[in-house]
């Protein structure tokens, strides 16, 4: 039994229900056995717990949030509509991988996006077929770890730093607000690059992230960045309770203009008791779910 591998593309059967949010996917959902009578199969819905096993309740409906404190991001945070929420398989939330949200590729960019082959999305392909790095256990990176699987976040401040440690692939971030610019040359691209932050008012932070591995893909679908990717994340504080996401893309190389993959993606502040989770991808974990599905996949 396969517990702590996060699979990033075909789910064939839950195998660990607290790591795996995704509805469980069947081959009828790929290319591999359309035309069959076969239904997607949906996993349980199991109770939401935190990693000492303590079930997280909903807030009561009728709470009414406090006001927003001044340039505080602090705080565990998981999506507000829910904590599988930022799934998001088939892409971001306001630019999924479907027929109707077409991204504004050069030519470089529409090369790269159909040499990517993912397990999700409107150009998915067998198991057998795909080249998702993640699948390797390549990290997310920037952004697609605010784009797959955002789970809980906890966001901690110092005068110099803002620091965000996700529960997806257990990594951290670090936004450096000490008044430095941002490289002009970056001499080691990192998967999750080179990040600073401002304030632009009493509730509303921007980071610039740029310096980014071009290995990773920008969302589960595939879409691709080269390493002249600049990210924007604007976290702006509604009240006590509810923190806002916006991303938006620049790539000028792969995208002919920006655009948002989440706006205004709602987070919930949460219990300062509220543990996190683990959600480590395993190289040995992966190499055996991988051979697993692809033995039981149906064939042509």
């Amino acid at each position: 039994m396969l517990k702590r591998l996060v699979i990033p593309t075909f789910v064939l059967v839950a195998i660990s229900i607290s790591l795996f949010p995704l509805r469980a996917k069947s081959q009828s959902g790929s290319k591999a056995n359309q035309g069959t009578s076969a239904a997607p199969v949906p996993s349980p819905i199991p109770v939401h717990v935190d990693g000492w096993g303590r079930p997280v309740d909903d807030l009561p409906a009728n709470q009414k949030p406090g006001p927003a404190p001044v340039h505080d991001l602090s705080g565990i945070w998981e999506p507000a509509d829910g904590w599988r929420a930022g799934t998001q398989a088939s892409g971001p939330r306001d630019n999924p991988s479907d027929a109707r949200h077409i991204l504004p590729y050069t030519p470089l960019g529409e090369k790269a996006f159909k040499s990517h082959k993912p397990g999700w999305g409107a150009t998915a392909v067998p198991i057998q077929e795909n080249n998702d790095p993640f699948d390797i256990c390549d990290p997310l990176g920037l952004p697609r770890i605010d784009f797959f699987n955002l789970r809980a976040l906890q966001i901690l401040q110092t005068k110099k730093q803002v620091v965000i440690i996700y529960q997806n692939d257990q990594v951290w971030r670090n936004i450096w607000m000490d008044g430095r610019e941002l490289p002009k040359e970056i001499s080691e691209y990192r998967w999750y690059g080179y990040s600073v932050g401002r304030w632009v008012d009493d509730y509303t932070f921007v980071a610039q992230t740029v310096g980014l591995d071009d290995r990773t893909w920008v969302d589960n679908a595939g879409r691709p960045h080269s390493k002249d990717l600049q990210v924007e994340e604007t976290f702006h504080r509604l009240n006590s309770d509810i923190l806002e996401l916006t991303v938006t893309i620049t790539d000028p190389q792969m995208y002919t203009k920006p655009w948002v993959g989440l706006n205004k993606f709602p987070l919930r502040l949460q219990s300062d008791g509220f543990d996190i989770r683990e959600m480590v991808c395993s190289a040995s974990e992966a190499q055996q779910y991988n051979a697993i599905s692809k033995a039981a996949a149906p064939r042509n």
